[in-house]
């Protein structure tokens, strides 16, 4: 670790700022080979249970590992792009394509959705007994089994890349154990007791779960690609970090956004309008590496003002 992020972490900076881009990108890799293979696996497990239960809340967990597989292959594809370096032809960097992925798996969710709504409807109106639950139980404890190894290894990458497509993809997963476990609920109901209507009704609440999750991808992917700001603390943080410097009369026109693993923030420096240019160009990097050293994924642009100057609006605390 350099003294930089010794620094950063020392500030309370984001964990994840101790791993080198390059370890970012490999991590985020292998976090969609292990979701993508998890996914093929549950698809081939499910499909022979589905066959041999037919049943309907067994069928929308299938579907969702289906949908789930198709995000997966998104998001691989995504995250190969999303951690390329900047080029001559985007000089931001790649990591709104993790977004657009983000936005590409809302779509497979919603379709999952009506087709397990109306599924479940005419489950309903024409009852249909469950056929050898105990097959469909056995792959179900399984399949929670695998997803909650999955989950943990995505939470660990996560917290130490702040991915967007790894988060919609964690997301997926983390309602897949909620689905699951009324699966489970729904075939026992269903085959132990003979409740017919226990398995259209938990694929009704499966439904409203992966509808849940489709929602807050959406939320997730426009805050990146509308440019959301950072959240208020880190925006104090920045503004703190630069007006302790000496010679710093003010700080205003703080911008903050993020992109993928990349973190863009502009602000401005007020400061004595006499003083020597090369002297504000040397305060304007001791603050530049400040901030990088507390967000070192950052890219930090510097404008230094004459203190007390007026500028045309818009101005930004």
């Amino acid at each position: 670790m350099t003294d930089s992020m010794a620094k950063g972490e020392a500030a309370g900076g984001p964990r994840r700022h101790r791993l080198t881009p390059a370890r970012m990108a490999r991590l985020m890799r292998f976090a969609t080979y292990a979701s993508t293979t998890v996914a093929v696996v549950l698809v081939a497990a499910k499909l022979w249970a589905w066959l041999q239960t037919d049943s309907v809340s067994l069928m929308s967990s299938l579907i969702d590992s289906l949908l789930d597989m198709g995000a997966s292959l998104i998001t691989l594809y995504a995250v190969h792009h999303a951690v390329q370096p900047a080029d001559r032809e985007h000089r931001f960097g790649h990591g709104k394509a993790e977004a657009l992925a983000g936005l590409g798996q809302a779509i497979f969710i919603a379709g999952s959705v009506v087709f397990l709504t109306l599924e479940a409807g005419r489950r309903f109106l024409v009852p249909h007994p469950v056929e050898d639950s105990d097959a469909g139980m056995i792959v179900v404890l399984g399949a929670l089994a695998l997803t909650g190894a999955l989950i943990l290894f995505q939470r660990y990458v996560i917290k130490h890349t702040g991915s967007v497509a790894i988060s919609a993809d964690a997301l997926h997963y983390r309602s897949d154990l909620l689905l699951n476990g009324s699966v489970l609920a729904g075939l026992f109901l269903s085959g132990r007791f003979g409740w017919a209507w226990a398995d259209p009704l938990f694929a009704l609440v499966v439904a409203v779960i992966i509808a849940q999750s489709a929602w807050q991808i959406v939320g997730n992917s426009l805050d990146v690609l509308m440019d959301r700001e950072l959240p208020d603390a880190d925006r104090q943080r920045i503004r703190k970090i630069a007006i302790d410097h000496a010679g710093v009369d003010a700080v205003h026109d703080i911008r903050t956004r993020s992109s993928g693993t990349q973190v863009f923030v502009q602000l401005h420096l007020e400061m004595d309008g006499d003083k020597p240019l090369r002297e504000a160009h040397a305060l304007g990097d001791k603050v530049m590496y400040a901030v990088q050293a507390a967000y070192p994924n950052a890219e930090v642009l510097v404008h230094q003002d004459p203190a007390g100057e007026e500028e045309p609006p818009p101005r930004f605390i």
